[in-house]
């Protein structure tokens, strides 16, 4: 056994594949230096990337050997100590981090140093087929164990609400931002001071909240909309600008479900912001109001899903493991057609 090995990367949004990796680098060394990525490197990867003190954090709190054995520190550039290190003796590595590792040992000849066993460590493959990472995370794509936030069936079949999913969704689905029913400026307003700086996109469900968010200048990046409010015709529907958008798509949505078609819909206009940040607004035909339980498995990590509450305000939810974790469980529980 090895008395000390070397790992360095991100770990972001801990996962399977990085217990992995950390679990058989115990296996292989008495003591581990874990060497994580400062902030300002990481963050211009991508600024959803969580802080440092965070990564750590979570890194010690989910490994199952004993937290003593393992050294952490940031690791300030691309390689770390690992070229000079004199005390190391291995280096931990996945598949495409092989090369880099190599090229560490060639830096240690020339140091006049021994060569660290590279210990090579093959990715955990997630349910779909295709390896567990951190930006397949972010995404919103897999949870932190490879699980799709979808039904296996989604796409094939017209979920419908059931009585035991319907008493689930009484109580307001995220935080509830009151305000006057004759003017939700007020509750939007609110809104937008407290997802300022969100990564996106900002998901409005429902006429009312988005013609709100285009009066104050903020329009959403994604807009569904059925012509009603309350489940009647709403009078200012017409006034919503659709030129605003850089697409525009139809579906049928009958009440009382989430079809086949407003998945598509969905799941398309989802796709085209994560590629390109292309916006888009859903015209729905019959009703949009059960969307945001296609919308929170659907969309990245930090992405805003807004949607209003007759007579009380505006409810916003934040896209995280909680709200995607929530509606899977729901959408299981829908009856099939």
């Amino acid at each position: 056994m090895h008395s000390l090995g070397l790992v360095g990367g991100t770990f972001d949004r801990f996962h399977a594949g990085h217990r992995a990796l950390i679990d058989y680098g115990l296996s292989k060394c008495q003591r581990l230096e874990v060497w994580l990525t400062n902030d300002q490197i990481a963050q211009a990867k991508d600024s959803r990337i969580e802080s440092w003190s965070a990564r750590s954090q979570k890194l010690l709190q989910s490994i199952s050997e004993d937290p003593s054995r393992i050294f952490i520190n940031i690791l300030e550039d691309e390689d770390g100590p690992a070229p000079w290190h004199e005390k190391a003796s291995a280096i931990l590595c996945t598949p495409e981090t092989v090369v880099g590792c190599q090229r560490i040992n060639h830096m240690r000849e020339s140091n006049g140093l021994k060569t660290l066993e590279i210990l090579k460590v093959e990715h955990v493959i997630g349910d779909d087929g295709k390896p567990i990472s951190s930006s397949r995370i972010r995404q919103g794509k897999i949870d932190k164990e490879g699980q799709s936030y979808l039904p296996e069936d989604i796409g094939k079949a017209n979920l419908i609400l059931t009585k035991e999913v319907e008493s689930n969704l009484k109580d307001p689905f995220g935080r509830l931002f009151e305000g006057p029913e004759d003017d939700t400026s007020v509750a939007i307003r609110a809104i937008l001071e407290e997802t300022f700086g969100s990564h996106g996109p900002i998901i409005a469900v429902g006429d009312v909240t988005v013609k709100a968010l285009q009066d104050l200048g903020s329009p959403a990046d994604i807009a569904l909309i059925d012509g009603k409010t309350k489940r009647q015709e709403w009078l200012f529907a017409s006034k919503i600008d659709h030129t605003i958008y850089d697409t525009k798509r139809s579906c049928i949505n009958p009440p009382g479900q989430l079809s086949i078609d407003l998945f598509e819909a969905c799941n398309k206009a989802i796709s085209n912001w994560n590629e390109g940040k292309r916006t888009c607004i859903i015209e729905v035909e019959g009703e949009e109001d059960l969307a945001p339980l296609l919308l929170h498995p659907l969309a990245p990590l930090g992405a805003v899903v807004l949607y209003g509450q007759p007579n009380r305000g505006v409810v916003l939810r934040w896209t995280g493991f909680d709200s995607k974790s929530r509606c899977r469980d729901l959408l299981n529980e829908m009856q099939r057609a």
